[in-house]
């Protein structure tokens, strides 16, 4: 019975042991795969970084508006809008300040 139990248990043992070899040599194929897959994302996305940088760029965007005949070109100086800072608000009177932002409450609601 003893010898029997001993034999059950190395052969277990020995099953066990080949179970968790080949689990560690799958892990390490599927670790090696995922690695070179994400080494191959991140060169993709560089190269997709360049090439939208390139097409964000003035001069391509000039050209492929030239390609396509939109008619676009630089703003005419009548075309350009400049609008005045807002006066700066001083919180040192609080009175004044809580005045102002009812004011601007009141219209923007209206």
């Amino acid at each position: 019975m003893k010898a029997s139990f001993l034999c059950l248990l190395i052969a277990g043992s020995a099953v066990g042991y080949v179970w968790q070899k080949s689990q560690i040599y799958q892990l390490a194929q599927q670790k090696g795969q995922r690695e070179n897959l994400l080494t191959q994302l991140r060169d993709r996305n560089q190269k997709l970084s360049h090439q939208l940088a390139m097409l964000r760029s003035p001069t391509m965007l000039d050209k492929r508006a030239r390609e396509l005949n939109l008619g676009l070109g630089p703003a005419q100086p009548s075309q350009i809008w400049r609008l005045p800072e807002p006066p700066s608000v001083s919180f040192s009177n609080r009175d004044a300040a809580d005045r102002l932002a009812v004011r601007q409450i009141g219209a923007t609601t209206q």
